[in-house]
């Protein structure tokens, strides 16, 4: 018989402060339990490539394991009617017979196979939720036992037994921190690839404090890797019933696409739409043929991207180079166009991080796209933030903030944020602490002038210097005052006279003694 799982009553997302008040160590103890099973598998498989392997099993289980609540929650409402429990009302996601964890863990040999075999028959009987997040997932290193023995996969399904993760033993919240924990290990490990997958999140959180997505609005997220922009704008708006719909994602990767999908399934999000494709050369999430648009577009996409489709943008179809064309040697302007164009035409925003070459390059077409932005009007802020924030690259980005409606006082200027010496060092990563957000959010908010932090700058002034927009070009720096040689010199013979006198004096105590 079918398996099915019914939708989930889970609570509204913690904030991660609330989850360090309530729950740090639940969430730090799944996560040390999770990555054991990475050391399982470690030697075989290279570091790399973790996430291929443990992404996916620990889905398959958590599915197994709330299919297996709501089996017992229906057998007891009904006193033990088996067949009540099994009514596909009483479940979610269906699970064909013979696809369960438990059924897997009573294979004997071909476990690989075994393990891709069920996700496949889940994925096919769960077409409009589960389409490519469980198959996506090499079945050729699954099934390969070159790289992974019956008996590792063994050890590895018998490690993921040893706990429940169903929502009674953790709640979505916990479970999708518990995984963002350890997509950031990922992200340590693998470092020049993390870039792909994984934004720091106290980035994100910057990002998303400052566009303020409200229950009932939409976010879209064309580069969305992991999902981490997604799943916070979510928190920001504490999980409402509204976000239901609400969602929306593409990503090229299609490994990353699953882990985006997974992301918020285990984050307690449970109707959203994440594509999987080119953005730029193919948008997928569209409406009467057109790109759709969307309250609050966000992204951190692929800095300087080559061959991205520069020959197809001159005669794009959604009119997405109506500043230009950036050329085939670097698309991050491509980006900033696509997202602009995404925008809802009344209320839209939008922020997305660039390296901050957009800021002054010369190259091809950028300098005219740069003053077409500019001339648009709706450029509300650019911020710049310090070294080694981002894994897999050296760059220091920035961010840009664009709306279609600004504030009456903001229309005709633009706020310049020097952000790069506001963040925490670190021995090998820097990172932004609650403080560090707090500080940069403030800057922004205040929208004003700060002496070394910020300046308030007219379109007239960037027209002056050739629509450059680094803010280090505008803002006022603290400056020691420079004495004149005269009185700086007169100071010295002062000192050294005085030294003069100390010295006559101490000479003649010495004889008197």
């Amino acid at each position: 018989m079918a398996r099915k799982r019914k939708q989930d009553t889970e609570p509204g997302l913690f904030s991660e402060t609330e989850l360090q008040q309530t729950a740090p160590h639940d969430a730090h103890e799944l996560y040390n339990f999770i990555f054991e099973a990475c050391n399982i598998i470690r030697g075989p498989v290279s570091q790399d490539n973790f996430k291929d392997y443990i992404t996916p099993l620990l889905y398959y289980k958590r599915i197994s394991d709330v299919y297996d609540e709501e089996t017992q929650a229906a057998l007891d409402y009904s006193g033990g009617d088996e067949e009540y429990a099994s009514l596909p009302e009483m479940h979610r996601f269906e699970i064909p017979e013979g696809c369960h964890w438990n059924d897997i863990r009573q294979r004997s040999e071909n476990l690989g196979a075994a393990i891709v075999g069920a996700m496949r028959k889940i994925e096919l009987a769960n077409p409009d939720t589960l389409y490519g997040v469980l198959s996506i997932f090499s079945a050729q290193k699954w099934t390969d036992k070159s790289v992974l023995s019956d008996g590792k996969i063994r050890d590895l399904i018998e490690h993921m037994s040893k706990r429940k993760l169903g929502n009674n033993d953790y709640p979505a919240d916990l479970m999708g921190d518990a995984y963002e924990i350890l997509l950031k290990k990922f992200a340590d490990d693998s470092k020049a690839k993390a870039g792909e997958f994984y934004t720091p999140r106290s980035v994100v959180k910057l990002l998303v404090n400052i566009l303020d997505p409200q229950p009932g609005e939409t976010v879209y997220d064309p580069a969305c890797g992991s999902g981490g922009m997604l799943i916070e704008a979510v928190h920001h708006m504490h999980n409402d019933d509204l976000c239901c719909g609400s969602i929306f994602g593409q990503e090229k990767n299609v490994t990353n696409q699953a882990i985006a999908k997974m992301n918020l399934f285990l984050h307690g999000a449970t109707d959203f739409n994440i594509m999987q494709g080119d953005t730029l050369r193919e948008p997928k999430i569209l409406q009467g043929g057109q790109l759709a648009t969307f309250d609050c577009v966000i992204a951190n996409p692929p800095f300087a991207l080559t061959d991205w489709g520069a020959k197809e943008w001159d005669t794009d179809n959604y009119q997405r180079n109506w500043w230009g064309n950036p050329g085939d040697g670097c698309g991050d302007y491509a980006w900033i166009e696509h997202m602009v164009r995404s925008m809802k035409p009344c209320n839209g925003r939008l922020a997305v991080v660039m390296p901050q070459g957009v800021l002054f390059r010369g190259q091809g077409k950028e300098p005219e796209i740069r003053k077409n932005m500019v001339e648009s009007g709706l450029v509300e802020a650019v911020v710049t933030l310090g070294e080694k924030l981002f894994y897999g690259t050296g760059l220091s980005p920035c961010f840009l903030i664009l709306r279609q409606t600004m504030p009456a006082d903001h229309s005709n200027h633009i706020l310049m944020i020097d952000g790069s010496k506001i963040f925490t060092p670190k021995r090998a990563q820097n990172i932004l602490e609650p403080k560090d957000i707090d500080r940069l959010y403030q800057l922004y908010a205040d929208y004003k002038d700060v002496e070394d932090y910020a300046a308030v700058v007219s379109l007239d002034d960037i027209r002056a210097k050739d629509y450059l927009l680094s803010p280090s070009s505008y803002i006022h720096y603290h400056e020691d005052e420079v004495e004149p040689y005269e009185v700086v010199h007169k100071r010295f013979l002062d000192a050294y006279n005085e030294m003069k006198r100390c010295e006559a004096t101490f000479k003649q105590l010495m004889k008197v003694s």
